[in-house]
């Protein structure tokens, strides 16, 4: 049972403008074509990081080394550290990013594009995904042991979509919904 010990990562996953894109895309035109897309794209990313890690952890915990374990544990310490002090020294208070003004209008193979780009090459996502599937894979779980953290992660995504889904006309007539659009 080791596997429920990292679904709470899964919201460390979608936060910042991860989750944002899907209210974005939840709010503008083809919300269930786009939002759909988004989460394809975001599907692809974070299953080949868990699994890649994970294989990665697989195969040094069969080979029986200690080492190779040791010397994994201090990989995922240094990503970590070296994330950090990356953040730190390129925070800054700013405007929200141009490409998110144009969430509204956007088309489905940019969603998928855009899914896959925010959960594949984003740092804080990467050591996510990359320590899910370490931990799952030293942990002697099977595979599917990562199926749990990415089907949250994709829900949390999807529930901005869901939402307008289970509203109807009556999102489309909520003040939130005008303002955005127009």
């Amino acid at each position: 049972m080791h596997f429920l010990q990292i679904l709470p990562l899964a919201f460390v996953m979608i936060a910042g403008p991860q989750i944002i894109t899907s209210f974005f895309l939840a709010t503008g035109e083809r919300v269930a074509a786009n939002s759909l897309a988004y989460i394809a794209g975001a599907a692809i990313a974070v299953i080949g990081w868990v699994s890649a890690a994970f294989v990665v952890a697989h195969v040094s915990k069969n080979a029986g080394h200690h080492t190779a374990n040791t010397t994994l544990d201090w990989i995922v310490l240094v990503l970590l550290l070296v994330l950090m002090v990356h953040t730190f020294r390129t925070r800054k208070q700013s405007e929200p990013p141009k490409w998110m003004s144009k969430l509204e209008h956007e088309n489905p193979k940019s969603a998928f594009l855009l899914g896959l780009n925010l959960f594949l090459l984003f740092p804080g996502d990467i050591l996510t995904a990359i320590t899910v599937g370490l931990y799952v894979g030293r942990h002697d779980e099977s595979w599917w042991h990562l199926l749990p953290f990415v089907a949250l992660t994709l829900l949390i995504l999807a529930l901005p979509a869901l939402g307008v889904a289970l509203l109807g006309r009556r999102a489309e007539g909520s003040s939130c919904r005008r303002s955005v659009t127009g």
